[in-house]
């Protein structure tokens, strides 16, 4: 009972801390950072584990379904050099780094350990970055690249957790897998599309909106467990899953059902977060509880460490493309749609500091199992980074844009009264309107009725 009530107490701070963030144009993972460190400093506060299979399903697969949703695959289509670059490359070069730069600072970790702390906190979450930005209208590009990064970096740092958590307890049989891990990623997207196509035809008869909700969380924790059970990668089944989904839904679910979902799915999401700092808090009291004074110095400094290397790789990896792309521009000239826009050197430096670590990071920390060697060490070291990124770079997004001065990017605008060339979308599964960039061929929904008469524009998310 204690539990609960500290639970639902925490809650409630947790929405006057989000309320709190948005009033100052902050990310509220940010504050909630904040609390999850204070509660683990708080006296006599109760000890929480949850399965490791259990944290990954439940925090992630939501989550990521959300965000998976809002994705544009025209827009993915025309970005995909910068969105590859930083989903895998960014993402594998981070491990390393901070692999090495743990096996230097502590020698008796071994490399599969150290792979582990890397892939944990390697994966950027763009949620928090484009909760800010949204408010502060940047070039559209910006805000595609991030959020189609957050996507697929999932899938990178997760792969290679799954390959060195292996190693590390003795579970890898060596690249004799490859095979293996190569079908399990070109099985999930197979699997994402199929199920996603075969979803909105099997509920398309269900009218009571609960119902219907119900079925929509049944439906994303099942896809998930089953690409789990195949063998397949589950980030990959739930984005091609999702992206499915959100292609097909509008043709099958009705207007009113759509938009009372939404709602729902926003404070789920909302909870998780809430929920993941609150764990990942309980969870690191024991571990600060048992840190003597002398093994402080070194703890703190371990934790540093690794923020700044997550930190360094990013900007220095961003900021090398970007030069390259510009570079090639000078030279060769720029090839790029009527409707993209160039890149230019201030967006690359506001999407090298758009390096927020979240709940994927908790999530993964926390799913390691009780007897992982070095848990504790990664788990305080995990938090440290998602509370340096949080709190250093989401805290300085506003001022960061006020100095950099990006130039106007009306290429939403354009396209949605008519100075592209672009077709009318429909609002989404969901309930919420389909980002601005989203093109899907069909009427928008005349009002709740689900009639479809043609619009020339369509309502913007945000």
């Amino acid at each position: 009972m204690l539990l609960f009530e500290i639970t639902i107490a925490l809650l409630m701070i947790g929405a006057l801390l989000a309320a709190a963030a948005r009033r100052v144009d902050a990310p509220y993972p940010a504050f909630l950072a904040v609390a999850g460190a204070g509660l683990a400093l708080l006296p006599g506060a109760p000890t929480l584990a949850l399965s490791p299979d259990l944290v990954l399903t439940l925090f992630v697969a939501p989550t990521l379904l959300d965000a998976a949703y809002d994705s544009s695959p025209r827009d993915l289509r025309d970005n995909w050099r910068p969105i590859a670059g930083g989903a895998v490359i960014a993402v594998i070069l981070t491990v390393l780094a901070v692999a090495a730069a743990a096996r230097w600072m502590r020698p008796d970790m071994p490399w599969p350990v150290a792979l582990v702390l890397g892939a944990v906190v390697a994966p950027p979450d763009a949620s928090a970055a484009t909760a800010v930005l949204r408010a502060l209208r940047p070039p559209h590009r910006v805000l595609v690249i991030l959020e189609g990064e957050s996507l697929l970096n999932d899938a990178t740092a997760l792969l290679i957790y799954r390959v060195a958590l292996g190693a590390a307890i003795g579970q890898w049989s060596g690249w004799r897998e490859a095979p293996l891990l190569t079908l399990s990623i070109g099985g999930g997207v197979a699997l994402g599309a199929a199920l996603g196509w075969l979803y909105p035809r099997l509920i398309a008869r269900i009218d009571d909106v609960p119902t219907s909700v119900m079925f929509q969380f049944i439906g994303t924790f099942a896809v998930w467990i089953l690409a789990t059970r195949l063998g397949l990668s589950a980030i990959i089944t739930i984005v091609a899953y999702a992206m499915t989904v959100a292609r097909w839904s509008p043709r099958r679910l009705s207007a009113r059902m759509r938009i009372q979902s939404y709602a729902v799915w926003d404070v789920a999401v909302f909870v998780l977060n809430v929920l993941a700092f609150i764990i990942a808090g309980l969870q690191l009291r024991p571990i600060l509880a048992s840190v003597n004074g002398v093994e402080w110095p070194e703890y703190a400094g371990f934790g540093l460490a690794v923020l700044a290397v997550a930190i360094v790789v990013r900007v220095v990896w961003v900021m090398g493309y970007s030069t390259a792309v510009l570079w090639k521009n000078r030279r060769f000239g720029v090839r790029l749609a009527p409707r993209l826009v160039s890149p230019t050197w201030s967006g690359g430096v506001l999407i090298a500091w758009c390096g927020m670590r979240g709940i994927v990071t908790l999530a993964t920390a926390l799913a390691l199992p009780d007897q992982f060697p070095f848990r504790d060490l990664i788990l305080l070291a995990a938090y440290a980074v998602v509370l340096g990124t949080l709190v250093v770079q989401g805290l300085t997004l506003r001022p960061l844009m006020a100095v950099l001065d990006l130039p106007a990017d009306d290429q939403v605008e354009r396209e949605v009264s008519g100075g592209a060339p672009r077709r009318p979308c429909s609002r989404g599964w969901m309930g919420r309107p389909i980002s601005r960039h989203r093109a899907c061929g069909k009427p928008m929904p005349d009002g709740l009725t689900g009639e479809r008469t043609p619009r020339p524009t369509c309502t913007p998310k945000h």
